[in-house]
């Protein structure tokens, strides 16, 4: 039943990518030929003016089909036929609306709590080595690790790891004064009686504390923008070969680690949160993910229409847009392929255990 619902809170997640593209469209004055919600074969269908409404079998995602998305028509109505900045306002809308998605559960998740988690030192372990006069205390607020503000507790942990010798910069907020630690050693890494090193840096974080509602609003917000940024550090680390193939998830493992995260959670109100909690990430994931300049994507396709429109300013004709389809198409194979190779590895480690 978890692995069902995970599909239908993931597909929902696309199909309201897809509705932002939708209402854009109508509102611009484009016509809509087909609005599908999930794909494959129809199990409903209604025409309603010039658009057909359905609802399709396999339950992935969905679709908005323009007039003349990809090739020139006569319909004055088309897609190409659109002002392009009402081009680009279509192909943005899909985004928008994945993080307003995101947004709106981060809100209904954060703002009815009373209290919000600062990422403040609540606690040293025996092997720390910097609790001292001339390091870190308990109740000092890290605001910031290398240039990266900690937005929520758990950036802590993913800031540190990312170096490896355990030398930080850091800022804190120590009683209300802010403090800088500059190249500030943190020794993480201890030996076992066998002789084999593990990592721990030897301190707790994290303190629940009392929050207006402005507070809650601005947790909410902070909350987003981390999101956004955990996509730009993880494309960091796998353009720097930190992180490969092996470290990507496609819409199976998602499903998977959705799936896995309810079975784990005490109780079925707790799962409820956790997926939404989980989707929230995942709906501001695929509004940043889809605005990167690749062909296919609509980052791409905006990349490329602005490209366009000022080439043909440049020699004053229109460019035939099958050459852009072109160039669309072979960027849709190339992601094609990429998912196909994620998927058979994440349904490889499912069935490893």
């Amino acid at each position: 039943m978890s692995v069902l619902f995970a599909i239908l809170l993931f597909s929902i997640l696309i199909f309201i990518h897809e509705f932002g593209h939708f209402a854009a469209a109508k509102l611009s004055g484009v016509q809509v030929n087909e609005f599908a919600m999930f794909m494959g074969p129809a199990l409903w269908q209604k025409q309603i003016g010039e658009t057909l409404y359905s609802v399709r079998l396999i339950p992935i995602g969905g679709y908005c089909a323009m007039e003349g998305e990809d090739e020139d028509t006569d319909n004055p109505r088309s897609f190409q036929k659109a002002a392009w900045w009402k081009r680009v306002i279509i192909l943005v809308a899909g985004s928008v609306m994945n993080f307003l998605a995101g947004i709106l559960i981060y809100a209904f998740l954060f703002l009815p709590q009373q209290q919000i988690v600062e990422p403040a030192i609540v606690e040293f372990t025996d092997c720390c080595t910097f609790n001292n006069e001339a390091g870190l205390r308990l109740g000092d607020v890290i605001l910031e690790i290398d240039g990266e503000k900690v937005y929520s507790n758990g950036d802590i942990s993913t800031l540190l790891s990312f170096s490896p010798n355990g030398v930080h910069d850091l800022l804190i907020e120590r009683e209300g004064e802010t403090i800088v630690f500059d190249n500030f050693a943190m020794t993480h890494l201890h030996e076992n009686e066998d002789g084999t090193t593990y990592s721990h840096y030897g301190f707790a974080f994290g303190e629940a504390v009392d929050a207006t509602l402005g507070q809650r609003v601005e947790y909410v917000w902070n909350t987003c923008l981390d999101n956004i940024r955990m996509v730009r550090l993880s494309l960091q680390m796998l353009f720097s070969g930190q992180a490969g193939i092996q470290d990507m998830s496609g819409p199976v493992g998602i499903v998977s680690q959705m799936s896995e995260i309810a079975e784990q959670s005490e109780t079925t109100t707790l799962a409820f949160l956790n997926l939404l909690s989980v989707c929230a990430f995942i709906a501001i994931n695929l509004a940043v993910m889809n605005l990167l300049p690749i062909p296919a994507l609509d980052g791409g396709r905006i990349v490329a229409l602005l490209i366009t429109v000022g080439i043909e300013k440049l020699i004053g004709r229109k460019i035939d847009p099958k050459y852009e389809g072109y160039l669309h198409a072979a960027g849709m194979i190339l992601l094609l392929g990429l998912m196909a190779v994620i998927m058979f590895k994440d349904i490889f480690v499912i069935f490893r255990g």
